[in-house]
Protein backbone atom coordinates (compact mmCIF):
# COMPACT_ATOMS: atom_id res chain seq x y z
CA UNK A 1 0.00 0.00 0.00
CA UNK A 2 1.33 3.79 -0.98
CA UNK A 3 1.64 5.92 2.09
CA UNK A 4 4.29 8.41 2.49
CA UNK A 5 4.73 11.17 5.57
CA UNK A 6 5.11 14.51 4.92
CA UNK A 7 6.37 17.09 8.05
CA UNK A 8 4.71 20.32 7.80
CA UNK A 9 6.42 23.38 7.03
CA UNK A 10 8.08 24.84 9.85
CA UNK A 11 7.49 28.32 11.24
CA UNK A 12 10.60 28.19 13.69
CA UNK A 13 11.83 31.40 12.01
CA UNK A 14 8.81 32.44 10.20
CA UNK A 15 8.95 35.71 12.29
CA UNK A 16 12.46 36.49 12.12
CA UNK A 17 11.81 36.25 8.40
CA UNK A 18 9.11 38.52 8.39
CA UNK A 19 11.09 41.08 9.94
CA UNK A 20 13.71 40.94 7.63
CA UNK A 21 11.16 40.95 4.34
CA UNK A 22 9.81 44.15 6.69
CA UNK A 23 13.38 45.67 7.37
CA UNK A 24 14.10 46.20 4.00
CA UNK A 25 14.16 49.64 2.03
CA UNK A 26 10.66 49.96 1.39
CA UNK A 27 7.28 50.96 2.55
CA UNK A 28 5.75 48.17 4.57
CA UNK A 29 4.59 45.66 1.83
CA UNK A 30 5.01 47.80 -0.57
CA UNK A 31 6.16 44.49 -2.74
CA UNK A 32 2.62 42.61 -2.36
CA UNK A 33 2.56 39.32 -3.23
CA UNK A 34 6.70 39.11 -3.59
CA UNK A 35 6.88 39.45 0.45
CA UNK A 36 4.45 36.85 0.82
CA UNK A 37 6.32 34.41 -1.83
CA UNK A 38 9.55 35.28 -0.08
CA UNK A 39 7.90 34.15 3.62
CA UNK A 40 6.80 30.89 2.29
CA UNK A 41 9.81 30.24 0.36
CA UNK A 42 12.05 31.16 3.46
CA UNK A 43 9.85 28.60 5.57
CA UNK A 44 9.48 26.20 3.28
CA UNK A 45 13.45 25.92 3.66
CA UNK A 46 13.36 27.32 7.37
CA UNK A 47 16.09 29.80 6.38
CA UNK A 48 16.33 33.50 6.15
CA UNK A 49 18.40 33.32 3.08
CA UNK A 50 16.10 31.09 0.81
CA UNK A 51 17.80 29.35 -2.72
CA UNK A 52 16.56 27.98 -5.71
CA UNK A 53 18.71 25.41 -7.19
CA UNK A 54 18.09 23.46 -10.61
CA UNK A 55 14.42 24.28 -11.00
CA UNK A 56 12.76 21.23 -12.45
CA UNK A 57 9.45 21.16 -14.53
CA UNK A 58 8.20 17.01 -15.13
CA UNK A 59 5.59 16.72 -18.09
CA UNK A 60 4.24 13.60 -17.62
CA UNK A 61 2.02 12.00 -20.63
CA UNK A 62 -0.37 9.26 -20.95
CA UNK A 63 -3.57 8.54 -22.87
CA UNK A 64 -7.06 8.07 -21.44
CA UNK A 65 -9.64 5.69 -23.24
CA UNK A 66 -12.41 7.81 -22.47
CA UNK A 67 -11.38 9.69 -25.48
CA UNK A 68 -13.19 6.96 -27.17
CA UNK A 69 -16.81 8.69 -26.09
CA UNK A 70 -16.08 12.10 -27.73
CA UNK A 71 -14.81 13.84 -25.22
CA UNK A 72 -11.86 15.48 -26.41
CA UNK A 73 -11.84 17.97 -29.20
CA UNK A 74 -8.88 16.17 -30.76
CA UNK A 75 -7.98 12.88 -31.45
CA UNK A 76 -5.86 11.11 -28.98
CA UNK A 77 -2.65 10.16 -31.03
CA UNK A 78 -2.13 14.71 -30.24
CA UNK A 79 -0.88 12.59 -26.96
CA UNK A 80 2.27 10.92 -28.37
CA UNK A 81 2.43 14.19 -31.30
CA UNK A 82 2.70 16.32 -28.22
CA UNK A 83 5.30 14.21 -27.15
CA UNK A 84 7.53 14.06 -29.69
CA UNK A 85 7.06 18.03 -30.00
CA UNK A 86 8.57 18.50 -26.48
CA UNK A 87 11.30 16.22 -27.26
CA UNK A 88 12.82 17.93 -30.65
CA UNK A 89 12.39 21.16 -28.33
CA UNK A 90 9.20 22.81 -30.10
CA UNK A 91 6.31 23.31 -27.61
CA UNK A 92 5.55 26.20 -25.46
CA UNK A 93 6.58 24.44 -22.46
CA UNK A 94 10.40 24.25 -24.36
CA UNK A 95 10.22 27.96 -24.76
CA UNK A 96 9.62 29.25 -21.89
CA UNK A 97 12.08 26.70 -20.28
CA UNK A 98 14.64 27.52 -21.63
CA UNK A 99 14.24 31.37 -21.56
CA UNK A 100 14.30 30.86 -18.12
CA UNK A 101 16.85 28.24 -17.54
CA UNK A 102 14.21 25.39 -16.33
CA UNK A 103 14.87 21.47 -17.15
CA UNK A 104 12.54 20.08 -18.80
CA UNK A 105 12.38 16.03 -18.05
CA UNK A 106 9.22 14.24 -20.21
CA UNK A 107 7.90 11.04 -18.82
CA UNK A 108 6.00 8.50 -20.59
CA UNK A 109 3.37 7.21 -17.77
CA UNK A 110 0.95 5.80 -20.46
CA UNK A 111 1.05 6.73 -23.61
CA UNK A 112 0.07 4.69 -26.44
CA UNK A 113 3.04 4.82 -28.44
CA UNK A 114 6.37 3.28 -28.47
CA UNK A 115 9.00 6.02 -28.16
CA UNK A 116 12.74 5.24 -29.57
CA UNK A 117 14.92 6.33 -26.49
CA UNK A 118 16.13 10.16 -26.09
CA UNK A 119 17.70 11.23 -23.64
CA UNK A 120 15.63 13.78 -22.13
CA UNK A 121 12.47 11.16 -21.96
CA UNK A 122 11.66 8.52 -18.94
CA UNK A 123 10.26 5.68 -20.11
CA UNK A 124 8.12 4.85 -16.94
CA UNK A 125 5.08 3.28 -18.86
CA UNK A 126 2.02 1.50 -17.23
CA UNK A 127 0.27 0.69 -19.96
CA UNK A 128 -0.81 2.12 -23.30
CA UNK A 129 -3.43 4.02 -22.18
CA UNK A 130 -6.51 3.73 -19.40
CA UNK A 131 -9.44 1.46 -19.56
CA UNK A 132 -12.55 3.55 -21.10
CA UNK A 133 -14.08 4.52 -17.79
CA UNK A 134 -17.04 4.77 -19.45
CA UNK A 135 -17.63 1.41 -18.87
CA UNK A 136 -14.65 -0.24 -16.39
CA UNK A 137 -12.34 1.29 -13.81
CA UNK A 138 -9.71 3.16 -15.97
CA UNK A 139 -6.65 1.56 -14.03
CA UNK A 140 -6.47 -1.34 -11.80
CA UNK A 141 -5.54 -1.00 -7.64
CA UNK A 142 -2.02 -2.46 -8.94
CA UNK A 143 -1.57 -0.29 -11.90
CA UNK A 144 -2.25 2.98 -9.21
CA UNK A 145 0.46 2.00 -6.62
CA UNK A 146 2.81 1.68 -9.47
CA UNK A 147 1.92 5.19 -10.57
CA UNK A 148 2.06 6.43 -7.40
CA UNK A 149 4.91 5.07 -6.41
CA UNK A 150 7.16 5.93 -9.83
CA UNK A 151 6.31 9.88 -10.12
CA UNK A 152 7.62 9.39 -6.06
CA UNK A 153 10.78 7.53 -7.52
CA UNK A 154 11.16 10.50 -10.34
CA UNK A 155 11.17 13.23 -8.10
CA UNK A 156 13.73 11.60 -5.44
CA UNK A 157 15.95 11.25 -8.02
CA UNK A 158 15.86 14.78 -9.44
CA UNK A 159 16.02 15.68 -5.49
CA UNK A 160 19.49 13.84 -5.56
CA UNK A 161 20.72 15.46 -7.99
CA UNK A 162 20.26 18.85 -6.38
CA UNK A 163 16.99 20.10 -7.10
CA UNK A 164 14.81 21.48 -4.64
CA UNK A 165 12.27 23.28 -6.61
CA UNK A 166 10.53 21.40 -9.19
CA UNK A 167 6.94 21.98 -10.87
CA UNK A 168 4.81 18.75 -12.88
CA UNK A 169 3.20 19.58 -16.50
CA UNK A 170 1.05 17.12 -18.41
CA UNK A 171 -0.29 15.70 -21.47
CA UNK A 172 -2.79 13.88 -22.12
CA UNK A 173 -6.00 13.86 -24.65
CA UNK A 174 -8.91 13.83 -22.47
CA UNK A 175 -7.69 14.98 -18.98
CA UNK A 176 -9.68 17.71 -18.88
CA UNK A 177 -12.25 14.89 -17.81
CA UNK A 178 -10.86 12.80 -15.58
CA UNK A 179 -9.62 16.38 -13.97
CA UNK A 180 -13.84 17.36 -13.94
CA UNK A 181 -14.85 14.11 -12.43
CA UNK A 182 -11.56 13.95 -9.59
CA UNK A 183 -13.01 17.51 -8.63
CA UNK A 184 -16.67 16.43 -8.58
CA UNK A 185 -16.41 13.68 -6.00
CA UNK A 186 -13.57 14.90 -3.67
CA UNK A 187 -14.83 18.36 -3.32
CA UNK A 188 -18.78 17.19 -3.20
CA UNK A 189 -19.45 19.29 -6.25
CA UNK A 190 -22.00 19.09 -8.99
CA UNK A 191 -19.94 17.62 -12.31
CA UNK A 192 -21.22 20.56 -14.03
CA UNK A 193 -19.32 23.49 -12.32
CA UNK A 194 -16.54 21.27 -13.20
CA UNK A 195 -16.43 20.33 -16.28
CA UNK A 196 -15.06 22.77 -19.40
CA UNK A 197 -14.43 22.86 -23.06
CA UNK A 198 -10.21 21.30 -22.65
CA UNK A 199 -8.67 21.85 -25.83
CA UNK A 200 -11.62 23.45 -27.29
CA UNK A 201 -14.65 21.39 -27.80
CA UNK A 202 -17.95 23.35 -29.04
CA UNK A 203 -21.45 23.69 -27.14
CA UNK A 204 -22.46 20.21 -28.64
CA UNK A 205 -19.37 18.64 -27.97
CA UNK A 206 -19.31 20.42 -24.41
CA UNK A 207 -22.93 18.88 -23.90
CA UNK A 208 -21.98 15.27 -24.85
CA UNK A 209 -18.89 15.52 -22.27
CA UNK A 210 -20.76 16.08 -19.58
CA UNK A 211 -23.05 13.47 -20.10
CA UNK A 212 -20.60 11.23 -21.03
CA UNK A 213 -18.95 11.68 -17.70
CA UNK A 214 -22.23 11.94 -15.45
CA UNK A 215 -23.00 8.39 -17.22
CA UNK A 216 -19.33 6.95 -16.06
CA UNK A 217 -19.62 8.11 -12.32
CA UNK A 218 -23.34 5.94 -12.49
CA UNK A 219 -21.55 3.09 -13.50
CA UNK A 220 -18.57 3.25 -11.62
CA UNK A 221 -19.83 3.44 -7.92
CA UNK A 222 -16.85 4.39 -5.86
CA UNK A 223 -16.61 4.35 -1.65
CA UNK A 224 -15.32 7.83 -1.53
CA UNK A 225 -11.65 6.76 -0.64
CA UNK A 226 -8.82 8.74 -2.70
CA UNK A 227 -7.09 5.71 -4.50
CA UNK A 228 -10.29 4.33 -5.56
CA UNK A 229 -11.63 7.40 -7.03
CA UNK A 230 -7.77 8.01 -8.99
CA UNK A 231 -7.96 4.25 -9.83
CA UNK A 232 -11.31 4.48 -11.03
CA UNK A 233 -11.35 8.13 -12.90
CA UNK A 234 -7.53 8.59 -12.91
CA UNK A 235 -5.06 8.86 -16.01
CA UNK A 236 -1.47 7.45 -15.61
CA UNK A 237 -0.24 10.69 -15.82
CA UNK A 238 -1.93 12.47 -12.98
CA UNK A 239 -1.64 9.77 -10.64
CA UNK A 240 2.11 9.65 -11.05
CA UNK A 241 1.72 13.48 -10.66
CA UNK A 242 0.28 12.75 -7.87
CA UNK A 243 2.94 10.75 -6.55
CA UNK A 244 5.35 13.25 -7.56
CA UNK A 245 3.80 15.98 -5.69
CA UNK A 246 3.75 14.23 -2.39
CA UNK A 247 7.26 12.86 -2.63
CA UNK A 248 8.29 16.60 -3.53
CA UNK A 249 6.62 17.68 -0.56
CA UNK A 250 8.18 14.80 1.84
CA UNK A 251 11.50 15.64 0.62
CA UNK A 252 10.46 19.20 1.51
CA UNK A 253 10.99 20.66 -2.13
CA UNK A 254 9.63 23.97 -3.27
CA UNK A 255 6.54 22.98 -5.46
CA UNK A 256 5.35 24.98 -8.62
CA UNK A 257 1.30 24.01 -9.28
CA UNK A 258 0.49 24.46 -13.02
CA UNK A 259 -3.25 24.55 -13.98
CA UNK A 260 -6.58 22.92 -13.91
CA UNK A 261 -5.45 18.87 -14.31
CA UNK A 262 -2.04 19.80 -12.25
CA UNK A 263 -4.47 21.11 -9.57
CA UNK A 264 -7.17 18.39 -9.63
CA UNK A 265 -3.87 16.07 -9.04
CA UNK A 266 -2.86 17.96 -6.40
CA UNK A 267 -6.52 17.72 -4.57
CA UNK A 268 -6.12 14.12 -4.96
CA UNK A 269 -2.40 13.96 -3.25
CA UNK A 270 -4.17 16.33 -0.57
CA UNK A 271 -6.75 14.14 0.49
CA UNK A 272 -3.75 11.34 0.83
CA UNK A 273 -1.62 13.87 2.69
CA UNK A 274 -3.09 17.21 3.32
CA UNK A 275 0.33 18.83 4.97
CA UNK A 276 1.73 18.71 0.37
CA UNK A 277 -0.56 22.08 0.19
CA UNK A 278 2.35 23.65 2.53
CA UNK A 279 4.51 23.56 0.06
CA UNK A 280 2.54 24.79 -2.84
CA UNK A 281 2.97 27.81 -4.76
CA UNK A 282 0.42 27.93 -7.50
CA UNK A 283 1.38 29.63 -10.74
CA UNK A 284 -1.52 31.17 -12.13
CA UNK A 285 -5.53 31.13 -12.80
CA UNK A 286 -6.28 28.86 -15.47
CA UNK A 287 -8.92 29.96 -18.25
CA UNK A 288 -11.04 26.28 -17.76
CA UNK A 289 -14.08 25.72 -15.84
CA UNK A 290 -13.68 24.71 -12.32
CA UNK A 291 -9.85 26.01 -11.83
CA UNK A 292 -11.27 29.47 -9.89
CA UNK A 293 -13.68 27.17 -7.94
CA UNK A 294 -10.85 24.74 -7.11
CA UNK A 295 -7.93 27.50 -6.12
CA UNK A 296 -10.99 28.47 -3.82
CA UNK A 297 -11.53 25.52 -2.30
CA UNK A 298 -7.46 24.55 -1.61
CA UNK A 299 -7.46 28.36 -0.20
CA UNK A 300 -4.69 28.81 -2.86
CA UNK A 301 -4.21 32.54 -4.25
CA UNK A 302 -2.50 32.26 -7.93
CA UNK A 303 0.42 34.52 -8.82
CA UNK A 304 -1.30 35.40 -12.49
CA UNK A 305 -3.91 35.53 -14.83
CA UNK A 306 -3.45 35.24 -18.31
CA UNK A 307 -6.15 33.18 -19.14
CA UNK A 308 -3.87 30.66 -19.65
CA UNK A 309 -5.46 26.60 -20.47
CA UNK A 310 -2.46 25.19 -22.29
CA UNK A 311 -1.03 22.94 -20.04
CA UNK A 312 1.92 21.12 -20.11
CA UNK A 313 3.20 23.42 -17.08
CA UNK A 314 3.68 26.50 -18.82
CA UNK A 315 2.09 28.45 -16.11
CA UNK A 316 4.97 27.28 -14.01
CA UNK A 317 7.24 28.49 -16.43
CA UNK A 318 5.92 31.94 -16.92
CA UNK A 319 5.74 32.64 -13.47
CA UNK A 320 8.93 31.29 -12.07
CA UNK A 321 11.03 33.97 -12.49
CA UNK A 322 8.38 35.89 -9.67
CA UNK A 323 10.12 33.21 -7.67
CA UNK A 324 13.41 34.55 -8.53
CA UNK A 325 12.53 37.90 -7.99
CA UNK A 326 11.13 36.88 -4.19
CA UNK A 327 14.51 34.94 -3.06
CA UNK A 328 16.85 37.58 -4.62
CA UNK A 329 14.72 40.39 -2.94
CA UNK A 330 14.56 38.88 0.75
CA UNK A 331 18.41 37.87 -0.05
CA UNK A 332 20.23 40.93 -2.03
CA UNK A 333 17.91 43.99 -0.86
CA UNK A 334 19.66 46.33 1.90
CA UNK A 335 17.87 47.14 5.22
CA UNK A 336 16.85 50.52 6.40
CA UNK A 337 19.88 49.77 8.83
CA UNK A 338 22.37 48.95 6.29
CA UNK A 339 21.70 51.48 3.95
CA UNK A 340 21.53 54.38 6.47
CA UNK A 341 18.12 55.08 5.47
CA UNK A 342 15.56 56.59 7.66
CA UNK A 343 12.68 54.67 8.12
CA UNK A 344 9.03 55.78 8.84
CA UNK A 345 7.94 58.29 11.56
CA UNK A 346 5.91 55.99 14.39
Amino acid sequence: MFSIEIPPVSFAIREQLQFKIDSKTKPFGALGKIEKLALQLGSIQNTLNPVLKKPAIVVFAGDHGIVAEGVSAYPREVTYQMVMNFLAGGAAINVFSRQHGIEVLVVDAGVAFDFPPHPHLLQAKVAKGTRNYSNIPAMTSGQCEFALKKGATIVSELHEKGCNVVGFGEMGIGNSSSAAILMSLFCRLPLEDCVGRGTGLDDIGLERKKKVLKQAITTNRVDGSPLEILSTFGGFEMVMMCGAFLQAAALQMVILVDGFIASASLLAASNLAPEVLGYCVFSHLSDETGHRTLLKLLQADPLLNLDLRLGEGTGIAIAYPLLKSAVDFVVEMASFQSAGVSEKNT
